[in-house]
């Protein structure tokens, strides 16, 4: 065991309620690692300031959460994987440099594997609500699954051209009011957007126009049911929580920040689960 002390953190805004902490320090016990998980709030206007400062502070790396995974990739030095996807949510330092990558595609696609097998071969729609950093992570992994029609809903359109504009002509951008008419042809609903999340407005949505086929995903977690996902299980459709895309996202960071390499379980979800429910 490496005795030298390692601390990491997440940094979002807000952060509160992210369970980040709660699934590290877990693995970093499980592993005897002489190591700690934290949580920072930062605002985007310090968020420059906070990671230039990184070391200083104490840590080895971070993930990066919203609203920040756009920032993070500018602020420092990306690997192929980030670059791709035009957003990072995790940071290490080696030597005085900074580097970044992109665990949210293997996360969010391992999440969506496990929870709906199968769902693929049935799959030529889908329709991403939200234009962030996570949307470019999930947009990217459905084009890497051979998805054909990829409907990106967000409130600015602008932001929504700016994903046709990476990953080009599978992305369909779409303003807010005309989600109603991509549903009934919806093999894939995905929520990227902080909607529904606990203390943030809700999602509104006629959640009754998905075809029967259609898999409901979403990437918010607290509440580990959201209204959205109740909604959509009230109907007897197929859903993905957004739990498991946090478990498996934090794979690799870990990895990246302890040299240890931990594995999801049942019983680490069921403690995240049962914090989840307590709150």
């Amino acid at each position: 065991m490496d005795d030298i002390f390692k601390a990491a953190c997440v940094i979002g805004w807000p952060v509160a309620h992210s369970r980040s902490p709660l699934i590290h320090n877990y693995w970093i016990r499980q592993h005897g690692l002489n190591a700690e998980y934290r949580r920072e709030a930062v605002p985007a206007e310090k968020f420059p300031d906070f990671i230039a400062a990184l070391a200083e502070r104490g840590y080895v790396g971070a993930s990066v959460t919203v609203p920040h995974k756009e920032a993070a990739l500018r602020l420092s030095r990306p690997d192929a994987l980030a670059q791709a996807v035009g957003a990072a949510n995790m940071l290490w330092l080696e030597g005085s440099v900074l580097h970044s990558s992109n665990t949210d595609v293997a996360g969010f696609m391992e999440n969506l594997n496990a929870a709906v097998p199968g769902w693929r071969p049935e799959a030529d729609s889908a329709v991403v609500l939200g234009a962030g950093g996570a949307a470019r992570s999930i947009v990217y992994g459905l084009i890497e699954q051979g998805i054909r029609h990829i409907h990106v809903v967000n409130r600015s359109f602008d932001r929504a051209m700016l994903l046709r504009e990476r990953f080009g002509e599978r992305v369909l951008p779409q303003r807010w009011d005309a989600l109603d008419a991509l549903l009934p042809q919806a093999d894939l609903l995905v929520n990227t957007t902080t909607l529904g999340m606990t203390g943030q407005p809700p999602l509104a949505l006629e959640v009754a126009a998905l075809p029967d086929r259609a898999v409901v995903a979403d990437i918010v977690y607290a509440p580990l049911v959201t209204p959205l996902l109740a909604a959509a299980k009230a109907h007897s459709l197929r859903t993905v929580d957004g739990l498991g895309m946090l478990l498996h996202q934090a794979v690799g960071a870990f990895a990246r920040w302890f040299g240890v390499r931990p594995q999801v379980t049942g019983d680490l979800r069921a403690l995240v689960e049962a914090d989840l429910m307590r709150t």
